[in-house]
This record gives structure tokens, sequence and C-alpha cells, in this order.
């Protein structure tokens, strides 16, 4: 049976395992016995990488069949610290996998430019840390601010976020049209906006620690994910090519 080799962002894990990649999303989403439903977005990860950080060929000669033959579904390498010690050159497609088992894979785009015009961002950090924040940077320019560039006492050795849709917040934090937004904590989310916009400042944080789960149906442009100074984008496709292309994902996504 093959190894494959996962980045998992919910949690932060790097795992080894005999399950493909939708194999693995569905295990990794609801258990070996479909009692648990919870979302997983994870990487997969060039078999043949190796850092001294991680002990990868000790988790691989773990990683053997059951006596029945089945395969084994996963082996822990690390929960800590893994993006930054995780090039991003040694990644390869994405995986959004639903709370019912559904997996939708992305490949990495050839451009980090973002679709639309929106003067402001909603930004979920989904690791190694877990916030929501609202900026007036692009995701190219907000990686900088926080990884190569950054201008404040905080700073992260890589960091993966996604961007998400603010709709008529996006141009006018005052706009009144925000019945489409699912977030329950709008009228925070319109302040901290306010707040951005009256202050000179880029960045502006909404929540120190953002349950990690995605509302993939408010994806704007897509994840990224970066390690020093290197940044990578993983496109969101449209709604309407979900709906058509992926009905099953899109549906149990937007449950």
């Amino acid at each position: 049976m093959s190894i494959h080799l996962y980045f998992s962002l919910i949690p932060e894990a790097l795992v080894v395992s005999m399950l493909p990649p939708k194999a693995f999303g569905q295990y990794y989403a609801t258990g070996r016995r479909y009692k648990t439903r919870e979302q997983a977005a994870f990487f997969e990860v060039d078999p043949e990488f190796r850092n001294d950080y991680f002990a990868i060929d000790d988790a691989i000669a773990r990683c053997v069949p059951h006596d029945d033959g089945s395969p084994k579904n996963s082996v822990y390498v690390s929960t800590y610290r893994v993006l930054e010690h995780l090039p991003v050159s040694a990644l390869g497609a994405l995986h959004l996998t639903t709370a019912y088992g559904d997996t939708l894979e992305l490949e990495r785009s050839d451009r980090l430019t973002e679709r639309g015009n929106s003067k402001y961002h909603l930004y979920q950090d989904l690791a190694p840390v877990q916030s929501l924040a609202v900026s007036s940077l692009s995701p190219e320019d907000y990686y900088r601010r926080l990884v190569t560039s950054p201008t404040k006492f905080i700073r992260f050795p890589g960091l993966a976020f996604v961007d998400l849709d603010l709709g008529g917040l996006g141009n006018d934090p005052e706009s009144q049209h925000t019945h489409d937004l699912p977030y329950p904590y709008l009228h925070h989310l319109r302040e901290s906006l306010l707040e951005l916009a009256g202050k000179n400042k880029d960045i502006k944080l909404v929540s120190r620690a953002q349950a990690p789960e995605l509302m993939y149906r408010m994806v704007r442009t897509g994840l990224y994910v970066g390690s020093g100074g290197d940044l990578a984008c993983y496109r969101m496709p449209a709604h309407s090519a979900l709906r058509n292309d992926h009905p099953r994902w899109w549906r149990n996504a937007n449950l």
C-alpha cells in the first residue's frame, strides 16, 4: 500500500497515512465509524520531503496495515510548529472536506492577484494561530506584514489563512446590505471595519481565538499558505462552478 504524507490545517498537524486523499478526508472528518462530524482541510505533501525537525521515517515505519489487512488510517508525525518547518515547495493539492466527509481538491494557482474589487478584507488565520482580522491590505501584503516585513512586534515564521467575503461591508462599513452575511459577530465586525477606516492602521483584530471552522461558501478568493518568503494561493472556484461540477460537496458544505 502507498504511503501518503499530509499537512492538516484543522488542526495543524503532519500525518502519515495509507489512505488516498478522498478516503483520508472522510476518515479525518467522520472517523472510522462515521460517529464524528468535523471539517478537514489538508495538503498533500511530497512523500520525499524530509526535515530533521520531523521523525517522518519513524512514523512511516509505524504506518503498517492492521492485522486484518486494512490500511492504517493515520500516524501523527507532529502537532506543533509544523508550518514553519514545511516549505511551500513541498506542498501539493489542497483538500477541503465537509463535516459529512465530501472532499474538494484544489490545485495551486499560478497567480496571487485577487479576484474582484474590495477595499477591505476579512482574513481568518488557520495556522499557526486561529484568529480573525479585517484589513485594507491585499492577501499578499497581509502575509508580508505578518511574516516577512512586520512593522510591529507580532511576527510569524509562516501563515495559512483564508480570504472571506465581506459583502457590501467590503467597500462600505456602514452598508445596511448585510442580510447575506452569516457571521454571528456581525455587529462587532462592522465596528472593527469602522475603526479600521477611521484610524491610521491597516489591520484590526476582530477575534483573538476564532473557532477552527471554515464557512466554505464565504471564501472570497481562496486559501493562502506561506512559509518564510514563499507564499502560495489555492483559489476557490466560483459558486456556479461548485454547484454544477461538485453538487454533493457544495450541498453538504452549506448544511
